[in-house]
């Protein structure tokens, strides 16, 4: 295989993940990750991807968000695994609240075994996976429907966050930056994100590895909010020692591949 079809299929493969690493293509194409790098400089000379440490993500802006519908299709693996492990957080007598995304719907359909907890969330897919379980006290925040992704958001989302102290908010995010911290696509969902955090006594944020080094569009907050991290075996060692100084609490769920 020549440069140009390899580089017609990482194109291909970024369009439909949004990202990958070096050594995923390496392992793909069976090349060397010099050949790789050549590869990505050449693409994104040409506009066409945006690198990133030890990958490259899509070059579309930063505020574009992946539908919903796009996003759940994305490392499935890895989201269940990331939500059954980050359920073991969870506690009979539990007050969350439950952020937005597809991670922290995995999240949810972890939570039907437990008893005794309070759920405030912003996301309608939660609550229609949560309305009947007998034990637990479902609370949606209000506000307005973003379409499409199914969040609420504005004004009415921010004052209900604002009345209400969790023990636990779990925070799914657009990307993770060792400097510019939690970033998200869209300012609204950001604002809300950053009720969330404030009122609650622990943030534990979920993310699958390839958000790791991402920067998105809007601000939500530093690093230094942030208690727990659960995430997959993908994250890259020095990252998780960086996440680990910073006094973060990293969970590593473990991802089993199935093949197609």
């Amino acid at each position: 295989m020549n440069a140009i079809e390899r580089q017609k299929i990482i194109l291909q493969i970024i369009s439909e993940q949004g990202a990958v690493t070096v050594a995923e293509l390496c392992e793909r194409f069976g090349v060397s990750d010099m050949t790789i790098r050549r590869d990505l400089s050449t693409l994104e000379r040409a506009s066409l991807l945006r690198r990133i440490h030890g990958g490259a993500v899509s070059a579309r802006g930063r505020s574009y968000e992946p539908p919903v519908l796009t996003r759940v299709h994305e490392a499935p693996e890895a989201k269940r695994a990331i939500g059954k492990l980050a359920a073991t957080l969870v506690h009979e007598g539990d007050s969350i609240a439950l952020d937005i995304g597809t991670t922290t719907l995995e999240l949810a359909r972890n939570l039907t075994r437990l008893q005794d907890i309070t759920v405030l969330t912003n996301s309608l897919p939660i609550a229609n996976l949560l309305t009947d379980q007998p034990g637990i006290r479902l609370m949606l925040c209000g506000g307005i429907v973003r379409p499409g992704e199914r969040s609420l958001i504005g004004p009415v989302a921010e004052y209900t966050f604002s009345q209400f102290y969790v023990d636990k908010a779990f925070i799914g995010i657009g990307g993770v930056d060792l400097e510019a911290g939690l970033t998200e696509y869209n300012t609204d969902d950001a604002e809300v994100k950053r009720t969330m955090i404030r009122n609650a006594q622990r943030c534990i944020l979920l993310s699958d590895s390839r958000k790791f080094g991402l920067k998105t569009f809007a601000s939500v907050a530093p690093l230094s909010v942030v208690d727990d991290i659960v995430t997959d075996d993908g994250l890259k060692p020095e990252f998780r020692e960086a996440l680990e100084r910073e006094g973060i609490v990293v969970h590593i769920a473990h991802v089993t591949h199935h093949s197609p």
